[in-house]
């Protein structure tokens, strides 16, 4: 049998540090006499009680986890969180079901930005920063997860990240409280530059540092229905572009940056394709605008730029209906919905150091069938892949790939027409937040959904942010035993 007492302790500290996040809304809704104060207090109070309680039942003379244990940690930790950060939504009179209020938190630590709530410009503001909040914490988790723990698993060809950060591997991620230490310090100041930018450019304090939150974490949660398209200064959204584009980044790399090596932005593989990528198709985008509608090239590319890089880094923001541009463009971001930010960045998604990968094993084989005696090898940041990582990538992408199918038929079933299931299973397995379509569109949001679809979708979020084979892994019966 598993022991889950270290599991459950460090699960506790992060009950606690929700609980803690919990009182900076308790404080603006006291100054701003909101109405939400109340609430805020019964779930700091909960959360603080559940968390110190297990935290104390759960004191272990070694703390430190097995290889189990790590699985299992990822995925209470999630689970347990999303319930915790729930607590808030679901004593506030603006969300009517325990389904809705689980919906929302999930999507904001899953850093997702599916949303049930609408009318947003009228909510407190305690809540919608409360919402924020979520997204900036789950951010941090998110980089924690990927940069510490999921390499040492071996998680859909994550161990890649020993080859990435080889030269400092050894030394900043083995010492996860150096390296959170250093990452939390990066995390802050690229989030109050991207806030003081946001305020330059004519947004309120408030609205500023919402959005800064949303925006590094790549998550998307705005403070009005209307997202971005609220704000009518086209600067806000090219402060959005670079900022969601620095989210869509491997956050080591910022470490590295620090650290004096300031080329390593054109060293690394996945981040070189990452930029040319979003360079080519935002020229490619907007001419492709500026044909079809009515709009001069700059506006076209700004377009084109704030859509390509709120979609690929799975941020979700939207400033207009780009469901709107005509068939090909809808084709291209659904594509975009797939493919993802980089590997150990916010950003959910396939990840584009698979897609590398992946092209480069396809060349190998098809050389292989021409000239079946050489021998070819196939390299990633100058390392080479070996067989296992390969098989990792594979497995990763059959489960990837089927879980979107599990799930599009299971929202059929119970009604939902397929665009909408589609997109649905989509946008939720890879993280990224709106659909495609009338109802869960750019334009729409998730609040129509029955709850089945609700809960259906919340699974997918989960399952897209711990990376599927975490999960598949703890569900195997051979998992559990020894």
């Amino acid at each position: 049998m598993i022991d889950i007492r270290p599991v459950l302790y460090i699960a506790a500290w992060f009950v606690l540090v929700l609980a803690a996040a919990m009182l900076v809304p308790l404080l603006v809704s006291l100054h701003l006499h909101d109405g939400e104060a109340g609430h805020f207090t019964v779930s700091f109070f909960l959360s603080a009680f559940l968390g110190g309680l297990f935290l104390l039942a759960m004191r272990h003379d070694n703390p430190g986890l097995n290889r189990r244990q790590a699985f299992l940690l990822i995925i209470v930790t999630w689970i347990i969180g999303s319930f915790v950060a729930a607590l808030p939504l679901y004593f506030s009179s603006f969300v009517e079901t325990i389904t809705d209020a689980v919906f929302e938190s999930v999507s904001g630590l899953t850093t997702t930005g599916s949303t049930i709530l609408t009318n947003l410009d009228s909510k407190p503001a305690s809540l919608l920063l409360w919402r924020s909040m979520t997204q900036w914490l789950g951010g941090i988790g998110i980089i924690v997860m990927g940069l510490v723990i999921l390499p040492f698993l071996k998680i859909g060809g994550m161990e890649l990240f020993r080859i990435e950060s080889s030269d400092t591997y050894d030394k900043v991620v083995p010492k996860s409280a150096s390296f959170i230490s250093a990452f939390a310090m990066v995390y802050v100041v690229l989030t109050a530059a991207c806030a003081v930018l946001y305020g330059m450019t004519g947004m309120s304090g408030f609205e500023a540092v919402n959005h800064a939150m949303t925006t590094l974490s790549t998550g998307g949660y705005s403070t009005s229905d209307a997202s971005m398209g609220h704000f009518t200064n086209p600067a806000t959204e090219w402060v959005s572009v670079v900022f969601m584009t620095c989210g869509g980044i491997p956050f080591v790399l910022f470490i590295r940056f620090m650290q004096g090596k300031y080329r390593v932005f054109f060293t690394d593989e996945q981040v070189r394709f990452y930029i040319a990528f979003l360079v080519i198709t935002s020229f490619a985008m907007a001419f492709y605008i500026y044909e079809i509608n009515d709009v001069g090239f700059l506006d076209a590319l700004r377009l084109s730029a704030f859509h390509i890089s709120s979609v690929m880094t799975t941020t979700g923001y939207a400033s207009t209906d780009y469901l709107m541009w005509g068939a090909g463009a809808i084709c291209f971001f659904f594509f975009l919905t797939f493919m993802g930010g980089c590997a150990g960045s916010t950003a959910g998604g396939f990840k584009v150091y698979r897609l590398i990968v992946m092209v480069r094993m396809f060349i190998a084989r098809t050389e292989q069938m021409i000239t079946p005696h050489k021998v070819i090898r196939k390299s990633y940041n100058g390392q080479p892949i070996n067989d296992e990582t390969e098989a990792a990538i594979i497995s990763f992408t059959i489960i990837f790939v089927m879980t979107v199918f599990a799930l599009v038929c299971a929202l059929t079933f119970i009604g939902l027409d397929f665009i909408t299931a589609f997109s649905g299973a989509a946008t939720a397995v890879a993280n990224v937040g709106p659909g495609i379509g009338p109802i869960i569109g750019p334009a729409g949001n998730f609040s129509s959904l029955p709850d089945v679809a609700k809960w259906l979708l919340i699974f997918g979020m989960l399952l897209g942010r711990l990376e599927l084979m975490a999960v598949a892994v703890v569900l195997l019966p051979g998992f559990w035993r020894g």
